[in-house]
């Protein structure tokens, strides 16, 4: 038995498409702060100006340290913030044009791995409620076509026999179990598109890699478009065919994932690979370059490139000066950063 075969009712079942599935547009997302609970006293700026698109079928992850923005960026394009400036389309329309219905027959289209499968899971409900709830909600009325449907996904994400596990709750499974769990009940609907939030940041190490595969296996037996959130660039090797980084709320590199790990262009990006662990223990002696300071407020940002206030490579009068665009380095590799400008590049030489 197969997801696409027994599709449940509401849900469609495409075959492989072109082109973009969602596209995020000049996206800004700020939240007001208060003095006092009166006036606007300014805002955080978290999601400052990103655009990307993201194809049927493709799998892009979006790094970046605590703060950066990746969190609020998801939560937007799930639908719980509104953007206070720019667009996200899905198939074409504004997930945001069509008010609370329209909302709601998006969000059908989407299935969402939390980060902490634990606290994802109502501790009241069996394995079997918990994912049966889903295809109540999408109009599936008849029993056995809903138990059909959650042996199938069991089956999927390889907890079998699913007999075994229908009648636990989630205190009774293990951390990895869990979060297959949450997998299954993201997938039980057929959706489009796959949004995994840290999904292995919770787990032993041991079972990280384990989930990713899975999670890969479904992305490419399916079609499914999946945007991975992460921090650490370590495992996105396993699971993306692009990367975005972002810094205070921007995205300052986007690459094909060999690519970007092989060849990195962005400071920060550099500095985020210097980052990873190396299990070598000669190497692990050695001292890091780490960009000195902390990530910049979000209330406050600093003007020209965020990133110049922490940059080894930072050049007077113009960092801090002028926001810089998008250079493409390489084919499909795009950074923003003022060292790749050919015209600046030039008068530094000479």
């Amino acid at each position: 038995m197969t997801l696409a075969s027994t599709a449940p009712q509401g849900t469609t079942t495409a075959s492989p498409q072109r082109g973009p599935l969602l596209s995020v547009q000049n996206l800004r997302v700020w939240f007001e702060l208060r003095k006092w609970g009166f006036g606007v006293a300014g805002y955080v700026r978290a999601v400052d100006g990103v655009s990307f698109d993201l194809d049927y079928g493709e799998a892009i992850a979006i790094v970046g340290e605590s703060g950066c923005g990746k969190s609020s960026l998801m939560r937007t394009i799930l639908g719980l913030h509104r953007p206070r400036e720019g667009r996200i389309l899905f198939e074409g329309q504004d997930i945001f044009a069509g008010g609370r219905e329209g909302l709601r027959r998006y969000r059908m289209k989407v299935g969402y791995v939390q980060q902490d499968p634990y606290g994802a899971l109502p501790p009241f409900m069996s394995v079997r409620r918990i994912l049966e709830e889903p295809l109540i909600l999408a109009g599936v009325r008849d029993k056995r076509e809903r138990m059909e449907r959650i042996i199938q996904v069991l089956e999927e994400v390889k907890l079998s026999p699913p007999q075994d596990f229908l009648p636990k709750f989630p205190h009774m499974l293990s951390g990895g179990q869990q979060q297959r769990v949450v997998i299954a009940r993201a997938i039980i609907r057929n959706p489009k598109l796959l949004v995994a939030d840290e999904p292995v940041s919770m787990l032993d190490a041991s079972v990280r890699v384990e989930i990713l595969k899975l999670l890969r296996q479904i992305q490419e037996a399916h079609n499914l478009a999946v945007i991975y959130i992460t921090h650490d660039l370590s495992t996105v090797r396993y699971f993306s065919e692009r990367i975005f980084v972002m810094y205070a709320g921007q995205i300052v590199e986007k690459a094909p994932t060999d690519e970007l790990l092989k060849n990195p262009s962005h400071p920060y990006t550099r500095a985020l690979l210097a980052a990873i662990p190396d299990p070598d223990a000669e190497n692990a002696r050695k001292l890091r370059e780490v960009p000195p300071g902390e990530p910049p407020s979000l209330v406050n940002p600093p003007s020209g490139c965020r990133f110049h206030p922490r940059c080894p490579a930072f050049m007077q009068g113009l960092c801090e000066v002028k926001e810089p665009p998008e250079f493409e380095v390489a084919p499909d590799h795009l950074t923003a950063c003022w060292l790749y400008d050919v015209s600046v590049s030039h008068k530094a030489s000479t």
